[in-house]
């Protein structure tokens, strides 16, 4: 197991990256998964919109990109997250920054754990599962 932080063209933020990797396994463990290799890679909105559209063929800004390299048990891949979308969200919504970077982190590990957020009903839960990921890392 490898879980890595690299930035693009932003830098890392300051978050705790030790409870983030912990939180990562225990959540795989109550998934009846293990964590492989997985990369966090903090970039702008410029690099992830296009990367949004040579890969996804959408047109449009967002926090988070997840690429899943899963095989069979083994959960890895790449999260793409813009710090600048990620940074703006914080402010509109009124939220910690820092806690918001840990729910962008959850939200790629859920995409790669096989959850979806397309209807509400997904969107609903993973919200939920988002919150519970934050109370792991933060206590």
């Amino acid at each position: 197991m490898s879980i890595y932080f690299q930035k693009e063209d932003r830098e890392i933020p300051n978050i705790e990256k030790d409870k983030i990797v912990e939180a990562i396994s225990l959540v795989c463990k109550m998934d009846g998964k293990s964590e492989g290799d997985i990369n966090f890679v903090y970039c702008s909105d410029e690099f992830l919109l296009n990367m949004n559209k040579e890969y996804l063929d959408h047109d449009y800004y967002t926090d988070i990109i997840t690429f899943n390299y899963n095989e069979g048990e083994i959960i890895s891949g790449d999260i793409f997250m813009s710090k600048d979308r990620t940074e703006e969200n914080a402010e509109k919504f009124g939220e910690n920054l820092k806690k918001e970077f840990i729910r962008i982190c959850a939200h790629g590990i859920l995409h790669l754990l096989g959850n979806e957020d397309g209807s509400e009903q997904e969107k609903e839960l993973m919200r939920k599962k988002e919150e519970e990921f934050i109370k792991i890392v933060l206590g």
